[in-house]
C-alpha cells in the first residue's frame, strides 16, 4: 500500500470514534507520515506532520501488515519492528482500532 492507501485504511478503521482521546503519529521515515487526532470530533486522519501525544515510528511495509492483520500490534512491538515514543497508553488503546 501507499500512504495514500494506508490513510484511507486507517481512516475507515477509525471512524467518527476510535475511543483513543489523544493523538496519535505513525512515522514512516521518507514516506510520510499519517496522524490520527482522537480529539476531534468527529476522528480525523490526516498526513500532516506534527507533534503529536504518541509517536510509532515504524516502515510503510510494517505499517501495512499492521493494518491488514498480518502483523499483531504486540508481537510486533517486541520483535522491534516498530518504536514507540511518547504516551505508551495511547498506542495500547491502538489495539481496539486496529
Amino acid at each position: 500500500m501507499d500512504m495514500q492507501e494506508i490513510t484511507a485504511a486507517l481512516r475507515a478503521k477509525v471512524g467518527e470514534s476510535s475511543g483513543l482521546g489523544a493523538t496519535l503519529k505513525f512515522d514512516c521515515g521518507g514516506d510520510g507520515v499519517v496522524v490520527i487526532d482522537g480529539r476531534s470530533v468527529p476522528n480525523a486522519v490526516d498526513n500532516t506532520d506534527r507533534e503529536t501525544d504518541c509517536t510509532i515510528a515504524i516502515t510503510r511495509e510494517n505499517l501495512t501488515a499492521l493494518i491488514s492483520g498480518e502483523l499483531e500490534p504486540t508481537t510486533g512491538f517486541m520483535m522491534g519492528r516498530f518504536k514507540v515514543s511518547g504516551d505508551m497508553s495511547v498506542a495500547l488503546k491502538l489495539q481496539r482500532v486496529i
